[in-house]
Order: structure tokens, then C-alpha cells, then sequence
């Protein structure tokens, strides 16, 4: 039987985001002219695991804009993470068979290697862009299978958050998958949809960073500046309390 929390992350998370991708991947499915099913799927499962994998990233320097304090491990912002999973590893699947007539392993390697190359594996920039996007998705995969509450009691918190920083990794991969595909024949808006998810992801990361390293307005007692202006001047053991509270968040 589910929880009331488990039942609640179904309605308010899975469902729409589950809804979001159907949507967004069956739009890409049916505009794209290509004749085939498969090349169709991987086109229709990339970009919604892009978006979703920078939307999962773009939550902690939000909520740390916003002066809120971040848990280890917070609900949508994992449920999040999971679908940008789900589609990144379909993209995987379904991209494996769209280009060399489906004999996937001419993605990381060259075919008659020994007669133009002195070893087997790619080092061209159609390589690089399969290496990194096998890699993005071999690092999504374990993030999927530990996404949940039995693997942050296994781990610990220390552990559990360690790993789970590697989706960091993971979005460094994946940028760089996206763009050396790019680079080999632009898509235009989509083309620009990639950049300025990718900008942005990395400009409020990096915000959000330096806001962590600095001590920060002392927002939490700021919306009851009124009643403690009334009340006098703050005793000096509670200033050392908000002080701390402030540099802890």
C-alpha cells in the first residue's frame, strides 16, 4: 500500500510530468520528417531530457535565491530528476540504431580500423559526441536506481548526497553530447532552445554557489522586523542565534 507521501509525488509530480513528456515527445515525434520510427523516438526523447535534466539543476539556486533552505534530498526536485532519466535512457536505447544501418558499435568504433587507423576507437567528433552521451546516460542510470528513500538509508546522507552530486557530471556529458551533434549539422531553434537551457543552468548554478559561500542577507527573522522593532532592542544572545541560522543556510 503507498504512502500518503508516495500518493501525493504520484498526483502532483509523476502524473503531470509523466503528461509533459507524452506531450512534448508526441509534438517532436510527429514534426519531424524523418521516415523511420526509431530516428523519430530518439529525436522526441532528446530534448525533453535535456530540459528536464537543467530544470533539476535549477531548483537548489532558486530556492537559495529565494532565501529557503534546501533539504538533502527534496521531492520534485527528484521526481524531476527521475523523468529526465526515464527519457535521457530512451534517447539511449532508441539512438543506438539511428545512424550506420543499426550496427551500433560503429558509433565508438571505426569500421576496418586497422587499414586508415592505428587502434579501433573513434577519436573524431562523431565519437566523442556517442562517448560523451553513453557516459551521460551510464551516469543517469545510476542516479535512476538510487533515487529513492531505500538508497539514502543504505548510503547515509553523506553518501546518498555524494553520489547523487554526480549529476553534475552528468549535465557537463550531456551539454557536450548535445553540442557535438549539433555541431554537425545545426537544428536551428532547437539549436537555440539547447544554448539557452544550458546558459542558464550554469549561470544560476554559479550564483547560486557564490550566494552560498556568503553569508547572505539574514532573511529569516526579516518578515518579523516590524513587531521586533517594536519590541526594543534584540538581546544580544538571540542576535548570535540569527547569525548562526543565517551562515548555516
Amino acid at each position: 500500500m503507498l504512502s500518503s507521501r508516495m500518493s501525493r509525488r504520484l498526483v502532483r509530480h509523476h502524473l503531470p510530468l509523466a503528461l509533459l513528456c507524452l506531450a512534448s515527445g508526441y509534438a517532436l515525434y510527429v514534426t519531424r520528417s524523418y521516415p523511420q520510427v526509431i530516428p523519430r523516438l530518439s529525436f522526441a526523447s532528446a530534448y525533453p531530457a535535456l530540459i528536464l535534466l537543467c530544470v533539476s539543476l535549477l531548483i537548489g539556486p532558486v530556492k537559495t535565491l529565494l532565501g529557503e533552505r534546501m533539504t538533502v534530498s527534496f521531492d520534485l526536485r527528484r521526481d524531476i530528476g527521475i523523468w529526465a532519466g526515464i527519457t535521457g535512457l530512451i534517447h539511449t536505447g532508441t539512438g543506438q540504431f539511428v545512424h550506420m544501418g543499426g550496427r551500433f558499435w560503429l558509433y565508438y568504433t571505426y569500421e576496418n580500423w586497422r587499414q586508415t587507423h592505428w587502434q579501433p576507437f573513434r577519436h573524431d567528433l562523431f565519437g566523442f559526441s556517442n562517448d560523451t552521451g553513453l557516459l551521460a546516460a551510464l551516469v543517469l542510470l545510476a542516479l535512476l536506481a538510487t533515487s529513492n528513500d531505500m538508497s539514502l538509508r543504505k548510503f547515509g546522507t553523506p553518501g546518498w548526497k555524494s553520489l547523487q552530486r554526480w549529476n553534475y557530471a552528468c549535465f557537463v556529458l550531456t551539454a557536450a553530447h548535445t553540442f557535438g551533434y549539433q555541431a554537425g549539422g545545426g537544428r536551428g531553434w532547437f539549436l537555440v532552445m539547447a544554448v539557452a537551457a544550458v546558459t542558464i543552468t550554469c549561470l544560476l548554478q554559479f550564483v547560486g554557489w557564490k550566494r552560498r559561500r556568503s553569508n547572505g542577507p539574514l532573511r529569516p527573522l526579516a518578515r518579523f522586523a516590524p513587531e521586533m522593532a517594536a519590541a526594543g532592542p534584540m538581546p544580544e544572545e538571540l542576535k548570535s542565534a540569527e547569525t548562526i541560522f543565517a551562515r548555516e543556510k
